[in-house]
This record gives C-alpha cells, sequence and structure tokens, in this order.
C-alpha cells in the first residue's frame, strides 16, 4: 500500500481493531451470519503523518444504499442551520444570486438551510434510497459519487461547496479534491467538516474507526491534502458535533488569505501536543485495550445483577465497538433506534435486533449509549427515565466544550 495523500511507502501499523464486517451494513434476518469481515487497522503515513486504513472496502459496497439519515437528529439538523447562517452571514448576504453544491447531501438536511436563505442549491448523493428522499423534499440531487469528471460534467460553479463528514470517505480522494476546486468560484468557500483525530484520541473515541472513514485527519495533514491541489484552508474551528469535529473554511490558495489567529491557534496545539507524533497512535491504541476491559467488567458485573441492558442508538460507530469488545447479545437485549429505516434489522457482527424507540413495552434497567456524541440531547429527552431510576451508561464520554 502508498499513502492515500502523499504515495509515500513509509507505513506503519498504529491501531488494530481486528476483522470486523461493514458497520454501515445493518443486516435482515436472512443474512445474519453471512456478513463478510474485512480488516480494520490504522496505518500511520511517516511522511506526511496522516492516518489511514489500509484496507478499502469497495465505495459501491458502502454508499450506494444504507440506511443513514442526517436528518433524524435535531442538534445535528441545528448544527447544518449555524453553519448556512454563519456563511450566509460573513460571505454572501448581500449576493442577488447565490449557490450550494453539498458533497455527500444525504437527505438535503444541510441544503435545506441553504436554500431558506436563497440559495440555489445542489446535492451529490451516493446512496439510491436516500437520494430518493432528498429529491422527494425538495432538495435536487444527483445519485452519484463526486470526483473530477462528475464535476466537470455538471459544469456549473458553486459559491459554497459543503462536505460534512465526508472528505474522510473519498476513496477517489485526488480526484474529488481536485473536483471541488474545479467547481468553486474564483472567490468561493469549501466548507470542510471532519472528525478531528487529535479530538478522537482525546475522547478515546476509538469507535470512530470504521471501514467507511478511510482516513483520520489533524489540520496538519488535511492542509497537505489542499495544498497539493491549490487550495488552502484560511479559518477554521473545532465544534461539539460528534465529540469534536473541525469546521475549516478553505479557498483557492492563489487568493492568499492569511491564516485566522484560532487556525493558528489550533495548528500550536497539535505542535504542542504532539498530535502528529507516531507515539501518540501507539499510545491511543494501548488505552483502547484498557478501555475494553474495563465496559467488559461493567456489563459482566451489571448481568450478574440480573440487570437489562438495552443499547442506546444503533449508530454505525457503535459497530467497531461492539464488535471490538464482544458485546453481544449475552449483553444487551436490543438496541434502541428512532430510525425507521433500521426497523427490524441486526447489527452486523454481533446481531443485536433493532427495536424502534416508540414501540418499546418497558425501559431496561441499564441504556448502554452508543450514540454518545448526542449525549445532552439524549439526557435531556430522557428526564423521566432518570428520575425513575434507570441508568444511561456513555463508554465514550466526550471532554466538554
Amino acid at each position: 500500500m502508498i499513502c492515500r495523500v502523499c504515495d509515500s511507502e513509509k507505513l506503519e501499523l498504529a491501531i488494530d481493531l481486528g476483522k470486523q464486517p461493514w458497520a454501515n451494513h445493518f443486516l435482515e434476518p436472512d443474512e445474519i451470519g453471512k456478513e463478510p469481515y474485512y480488516p480494520l487497522r490504522v496505518v500511520f503515513c511517516h511522511k506526511c503523518k496522516t492516518a489511514q486504513l489500509d484496507y478499502t472496502v469497495k465505495k459501491e459496497i458502502m454508499f450506494s444504499n444504507h440506511t443513514y439519515l442526517s436528518g433524524i437528529t435535531k442538534s445535528l439538523s441545528e448544527h447544518f442551520k449555524f453553519i448556512a447562517v454563519q456563511i450566509d452571514k460573513r460571505f454572501y448576504k448581500n449576493n442577488d444570486v447565490k449557490s450550494a453544491l453539498d458533497i455527500g447531501s444525504n437527505d438535503g438536511t444541510q441544503l435545506k438551510h441553504y436554500k431558506d436563505l436563497g440559495y440555489r442549491v445542489l446535492g451529490i448523493e451516493s446512496s439510491g434510497n436516500i437520494a430518493k428522499i432528498a429529491n422527494e423534499s425538495g432538495i435536487p440531487t444527483i445519485n452519484d459519487f463526486f470526483n473530477l469528471e462528475l464535476s466537470l460534467k455538471i459544469g456549473r460553479k458553486f459559491n459554497v461547496i459543503n462536505a460534512s463528514g465526508i472528505f474522510f470517505h473519498l476513496e477517489e480522494l485526488h480526484s474529488a479534491t481536485e473536483g471541488i476546486r474545479e467547481a468553486l468560484t474564483k472567490e468561493g468557500v469549501f466548507i470542510v467538516q471532519f472528525l478531528y483525530m487529535k479530538r478522537i484520541m482525546e475522547n478515546l473515541a476509538f469507535d470512530q474507526i470504521y471501514h467507511e472513514h478511510l482516513l483520520y485527519y489533524n489540520l496538519n495533514t488535511i492542509e497537505t491534502l489542499l495544498n497539493l491541489h491549490g487550495l488552502s484552508m484560511f479559518d477554521a474551528y473545532l465544534a461539539p458535533t460528534h465529540g469534536g469535529s473541525i469546521i475549516g473554511f478553505v479557498t483557492h490558495r492563489d487568493r492568499n488569505c492569511n491564516p485566522s489567529e484560532r487556525l493558528q491557534a489550533l495548528r500550536q496545539a497539535e505542535i504542542i501536543d504532539k498530535s502528529n507524533d507516531f507515539a501518540i497512535y501507539l499510545a491511543f491504541a494501548d488505552r483502547i485495550k484498557q478501555m475494553k476491559v474495563d465496559n467488559l467488567s461493567y456489563v459482566d458485573a451489571a448481568k450478574r445483577q440480573g440487570k437489562s441492558i438495552f443499547g442506546m442508538g444503533a449508530p454505525v460507530k457503535g459497530n467497531t465497538l461492539l464488535n471490538y469488545f464482544g458485546i453481544g447479545t449475552n449483553h444487551l437485549d436490543c438496541l434502541v433506534e428512532k430510525n425507521e429505516l433500521r426497523r427490524g434489522l441486526y447489527s452486523p457482527g454481533q446481531h443485536i435486533p433493532i427495536i424502534i424507540e416508540r414501540e418499546l413495552q418497558a425501559p431496561p434497567d441499564i441504556y448502554y449509549v452508543l450514540a454518545w456524541n448526542f449525549k445532552n440531547e439524549i439526557l435531556a429527552n430522557n428526564q423521566d427515565l432518570l428520575e425513575s431510576g434507570t441508568e444511561f451508561y456513555f463508554p465514550v464520554n466526550p471532554k466538554d466544550f
């Protein structure tokens, strides 16, 4: 293998989570036990410092049909609205004509907020079933994978290009980045939102490692990629989304925009904390092993006491955690989920049944919260259960902002 960013062959194993099934393929009853397993390993490039998977499950398998909907969670929609309002106010409030392209647009939640602000919008979504939902809700969406070829085929330029939680998914990384440069107006802004590897390690959020996430960026590493394609980050901040995400503001490099103070502060923090050193990744791997011991001790003790445990949420990342820990139906009775697209399905690997939240007959003694990134929303929505004695256990407990 060569590095996905810089083509170096100087790669070294950092984190090994064993062989795991594709985490976003929730199983129909007749698929149980038939799911394929793939290596789930993070390697570190000693040249450009990028952490990345050393095995690629083909994009046609992972992204052509899935069940994730970004509009399900209120706090995520509110975050997307904040982004759109912020961008419009800062850059385009006085424009009579303005446009926004969203790569990996899902059900169109982000673009709805731009549309409400008067933007001409277009989504690119690789999953046919999700693209259909977006189009039916009034968000024009192309069902395809974004790359340079598609960018040229669209033949339009956009004031705003958004990639929320998608830039680390890209199998055609360089073609897609070049396509973004091609589709961005001369003074346009590309908003890249990505899980921050520095924060993942600080939070012990190893469950955010799964086959769809091919790359794990720090600022240092994503800026290396952007610069290779004539793009440059001029501002960024750390948001609480998904436990810690970078919201980066990018434009054409030849505009020579000076980096903001907060971007420079984030860059400096990476240097001080040695966030791009291989030793940090090895220490992270050791902490993951201890986390497994601690969590199994907790759930085993609860079961010995006769307590019932349900999983709260059925997020993709939850399957990495469950499969690495070996937490299955002997520990969790079910996974409780709001998303109707996951009705009647089972988790890959551990085969835990999914129950729709509103159809629960009675609450458990313990909710083992897999959707920990929505901690505040979950606790706020379940005050009655907390008061009646149901425990909410967070295997990953992100740092406060």
